[in-house]
């Protein structure tokens, strides 16, 4: 199992699996994590249009739970390039990140993906 232990170590573990839809389709996932950071698995949620995707939270805790994570990493992609959250991308992490705390299962991070780069939530202190 790889060890992740920035946001880099992340982009590099999904840049691996996603799809080459990454510009056309916009793709919901999530990384489960061990306690020591480990990466359990992955699991895309959702896949939508250009402007958007349902993540749905049940899923992506239930995902989290099946897979015994002590800690979850969510992604998305931006077809069209634009790696700045949206106001429903934050609302959307702060809702997980509530439900989160209630199962003793923290969100460590959201990340855009972009063909060309990426951004992190926790990173840039949003999170």
């Amino acid at each position: 199992m790889r060890k992740v232990t920035c946001s880099k170590d992340v982009v590099e573990v999904l840049r691996s699996v996603w799809s080459d839809q990454i510009e056309y389709r916009e793709e919901f996932a999530v990384l489960c994590l061990s306690r020591a950071n480990k990466v359990l698995g992955y699991s895309f949620i959702s896949s939508g249009g250009m402007a958007g995707t349902v993540a749905d939270p049940k899923i992506i805790f239930q995902i989290a739970l099946k897979s015994n994570a002590s800690s979850i990493i969510l992604v998305h992609n931006h077809p069209s390039g634009n790696i700045q959250p949206s106001e429903a991308d934050i609302k959307l992490t702060n809702k997980i990140k509530k439900a989160g705390l209630l199962l003793d299962l923290p969100v460590l991070d959201h990340i855009i993906l972009t063909s060309e780069t990426y951004y992190s939530l926790a990173d840039e202190g949003v999170l």
